[in-house]
C-alpha cells in the first residue's frame, strides 16, 4: 500500500510540473503578445505590402436575375473568372467577344467580381453587385492603350502572354498588324492568281520575334460579289507520282487583321494573317487557298522556301 501512494504521490507531482510548466509558457507568450503588438504586415514585415498604384482599378457592373447584361469586348474573350455561384456568364452564342451576364439568384447580398482576358493580352475586371433593375444592361468596353492615367491602368501594367503567340505580345502583335496594314506596301510582285475576275495576290512577308506576317489582297474585278469561304495554308509536296496520297500540312493563322468576309463588286479588301515560323523543304511548297463561299471562283497560288526566308524584318517598318 505504501507503495502505491508513493507511486500516486510522484505521479500527482509530475502531472503539477507539468501544469505549472505549461501556465508559465502560456504567461510568457501572453507577455510576447501584449509587448510585441503585431505590426500588420505579412511574415512578420519579410514583405512588401501591395501598393495601390500596382491595382488594376476594377470596373462597377451591376446585374439582375430577370433581365441579362451584355459586355462587349473589343478583343475575342480567352478567359473568365466568375468571383462566386452568384453570378452566371457565357459568351453570347455565335460570337467570341460579347459576354453575358447575370444574376443566379435574387437579390444576393455580397459583392463579387468578374476578370475577363481578352485574346489581345488585355485583362478587365469588375465589381459585380445586384440591383433590381439596372440602368446599364449593354456595355462597350474601349479598347485602350497604357496611358498611366489612374482610371486606367498602372504605369507598369504587364501584358497577358498567350501561348501561341511565344515570347510575343499580343498587343505589338495587334500594332505590328495594323502598321504592315496601313504602310499598304507591295513587297513583292510576282506571287498571286488571277482568274474568274478576282486577282489574289501576296503583298509582303514580314517576320519579328519568331512569328511572319503574310499581307495579302483580294481585287474583285467583276461586278458580283465574292463571298470569302475560307483561306488556307498548308504546305504540299511538290511532285506527287500518280495513285500516291498527297502529304499536306495544315499551317493556321495565329491572328488576323481586317479579316475579309465579302468583297464587293469592283472593290479591293486586304487582310494581314499572322502565322508561326516555319521553312519549307526544297521537295515541297506553300499553298495558299483562297475558296469562294457557295461559288466556283476559287484562287490558289504557290510559294517556295526562297520567298519565305526574304521575309523582311519588321524592325525596319514603322510601328505606330
Amino acid at each position: 500500500m505504501k507503495r502505491v501512494f508513493l507511486m500516486l504521490a510522484l505521479v500527482v507531482g509530475v502531472m503539477t510540473a507539468a501544469n505549472a510548466q505549461e501556465i508559465e509558457n502560456k504567461e510568457t507568450v501572453n507577455e510576447t503578445v501584449t509587448t510585441s503588438p503585431s505590426t500588420g504586415d505579412y511574415y512578420q514585415g519579410f514583405t512588401r505590402p501591395l501598393t495601390f498604384d500596382r491595382m488594376i482599378p476594377p470596373y462597377a457592373l451591376e446585374v439582375t436575375f430577370n433581365k441579362t447584361v451584355h459586355v462587349i469586348f473589343p478583343a475575342p474573350i480567352r478567359y473568365v473568372d466568375l468571383g462566386s455561384a452568384d453570378l452566371l456568364a457565357a459568351k453570347a452564342d455565335g460570337t467570341e467577344n460579347v459576354l453575358r451576364v447575370k444574376a443566379a439568384l435574387r437579390d444576393f447580398s455580397r459583392e463579387s467580381n468578374l476578370a475577363v482576358i481578352t485574346e489581345d493580352g488585355n485583362y478587365y475586371t469588375f465589381n459585380v453587385k445586384y440591383a433590381d433593375e439596372p440602368v446599364k444592361l449593354s456595355v462597350e468596353m474601349v479598347d485602350f492603350l497604357h496611358d498611366g492615367e489612374a482610371v486606367n491602368r498602372p504605369n507598369n501594367a504587364m501584358q497577358i502572354y498567350m501561348q501561341e503567340l511565344g515570347q510575343e505580345s499580343p498587343l505589338l502583335v495587334k500594332l505590328i498588324m495594323q502598321s504592315i496594314y496601313k504602310n499598304d506596301k507591295r513587297e513583292i510582285k510576282h506571287l498571286g492568281s488571277k482568274r474568274f475576275g478576282i486577282q489574289h495576290t501576296l503583298k509582303g512577308i514580314y517576320t519579328h520575334n519568331g512569328l511572319l506576317y503574310f499581307h495579302l489582297q483580294l481585287k474583285n474585278l467583276s461586278h458580283v460579289p465574292y463571298n470569302v469561304d475560307f483561306i488556307t495554308f498548308k504546305i504540299v509536296d511538290k511532285k506527287v507520282a500518280k495513285r500516291t496520297a498527297i502529304q499536306e500540312q495544315v499551317v493556321w493563322p495565329l491572328r488576323a487583321y481586317n479579316n475579309m468576309t465579302v468583297v464587293g463588286g469592283k472593290r479591293t479588301e486586304r487582310v494581314v494573317f499572322t502565322l508561326p515560323k516555319f521553312t519549307i523543304p526544297d521537295d515541297k511548297m506553300l499553298v495558299i487557298e483562297l475558296n469562294e463561299q457557295n461559288g466556283g471562283r476559287h484562287q490558289s497560288f504557290t510559294i517556295d522556301n526562297a520567298d519565305l526566308v526574304r521575309a523582311k524584318v519588321i524592325n525596319e517598318l514603322k510601328v505606330k
